[in-house]
């Protein structure tokens, strides 16, 4: 078993489990709850080399059409739950950019999604749920009760426990299509224009950038749920990368040819289009086994939040280091503070970026990135990291010793091992 980006820290063998009551029956040593694996760095790789893996934990216990309110256990999807409630009316309130995400994987990495500025992380819509730790207690809580159990389990990383179902509030909506506006900008501060000229009118907003160009310019991209009900298509995958060749074909040449072509593929300077839900929040979903794409050696993600003013000085970094990325996304996060005692997103600009990984050519690039983003008081978003001094973390995450006591000791990541020392 690997990460997404293909960290291959050590062996890692999975328990499987498929009904609740048998959570505790396989959980006799330190193991780490797991999902789908998307986690890009080595918050889902166990310390221990166990990870309990609850994809099997799949059931939806209750969904009420009338509330818009739905109980489902650990190992049920994103999608799934999407799949099920927008025909109804309904869907989650807050997406991040794949649907192959256990709603406990949400829970535990606080994810958030392209309407930050206006609904937050994935946490605050959370009404409840159900947490087992090893020693057998069952912990049932919410924002009034076992408020601390609560706020630590929510971007906790997995930490406190296993969690075995969720209850979360959904939003109404009109149909499954969006009503989406494509905007080319041609500087950091165009978008950052463009960006505050788009929190009041529309609800989604994203922007990808090309990040190997003279000067930074992208595609800005803004969405509102549209009034059309008929149906959509259903998601799926449209083409699967069938091998990881033993070398990245992602390099500075290809990646400044393709990055000017996605530039250019759009020759107005704006575009409306009517896109479905699943295009508009999940594109990559349409690859299957995109990560492949990076070679065998994987890629690293780099998602880091920090003021304006330090974004361009990243990006001539990354300009000048010629290590570019294909996938380069750029995004305001709103000031809606989070339940979790671990949230990631915080007032800034959030910038993501994919690099296939170089050993220590990449190695050097993050730490001068680093350099900057912790120099102005940013941080790096916990689920896409495999490279976080234990120094920085701790200095962007100050609450992490109240999650450590809270820890089940019988719970372990490499990740907390990493950054903290825990045993």
């Amino acid at each position: 078993m690997r990460s997404w980006g293909g960290l291959p820290e050590g062996e890692q063998r999975e328990l499987r489990v498929g009904w609740q009551d048998q959570v505790l029956s396989v959980w006799r040593q330190q193991v780490l709850p797991a999902g789908c694996g998307r986690s890009y760095g080595d918050s889902a790789l166990a310390a221990s080399g166990a990870v309990l893996n609850t994809c099997g934990l799949d059931h939806v216990l209750a969904f009420d059409p009338a509330s818009g309110v739905i109980r489902c256990e650990a190992g049920v999807t994103l999608g799934q739950i999407m799949q099920l409630t927008v025909p109804r009316g309904w869907m989650l309130p807050v997406l991040p950019g794949t649907r192959f995400v256990t709603v406990a994987g949400a829970v535990a990495n606080d994810v958030h999604g392209k309407n930050h500025h206006r609904d937050g992380t994935f946490a605050r819509h959370v009404s409840e749920l159900a947490l087992q730790r090893s020693d057998g207690e069952l912990i049932r809580c919410s924002p009034k009760h076992h408020q601390e159990w609560f706020s630590a389990t929510c971007g906790g990383l997995g930490l406190t426990g296993v969690i075995l179902w969720v209850e979360l509030r959904l939003r109404p909506v009109s149909g499954p299509w969006l009503d989406a506006e494509t905007i080319k900008f041609h500087s950091l501060q165009e978008f950052l224009e463009l960006s505050a000229a788009s929190d009041d009118s529309h609800e989604y907003t994203v922007s990808w950038i090309d990040c190997l160009g003279a000067r930074p310019r992208g595609h800005f991209l803004r969405a509102l749920h549209s009034a059309a009900s008929e149906a959509a298509p259903r998601p799926g995958v449209h083409f699967k990368v069938p091998f990881a060749l033993p070398l990245s074909p992602l390099n500075r040449f290809s990646l400044k040819v393709f990055n000017s072509g996605y530039f250019h593929r759009q020759l107005a300077p704006r575009k409306s289009r009517r896109v479905a839900w699943p295009g508009w929040f999940f594109p990559l979903d349409s690859v299957g086994h995109w990560n492949r794409l990076y070679g065998r050696r994987g890629f690293r993600q780099y998602q880091c939040v920090a003021p304006a003013e330090a974004i361009s000085e990243l990006l001539d970094i990354i300009r000048r280091s010629g290590q570019g990325s294909l996938l380069a996304v750029l995004k305001v996060f709103g000031d809606i503070p989070s339940p979790a005692l671990l949230s990631f997103p915080r007032p800034g600009v959030t910038l993501a970026l994919d690099f296939p990984w170089r050993g220590a050519k990449t190695t050097e690039l993050f730490k001068r990135l680093d350099a900057v983003v912790f120099g102005n008081g940013g941080a790096i978003y916990p689920a896409k990291d495999a490279h976080m001094s234990g120094a920085d973390f701790r200095a962007a995450y100050p609450r992490w010793e109240r999650l450590e006591q809270l820890r089940d000791a019988n719970i372990n990541s490499l990740f907390w091992r990493r950054v903290t020392g825990a045993v």
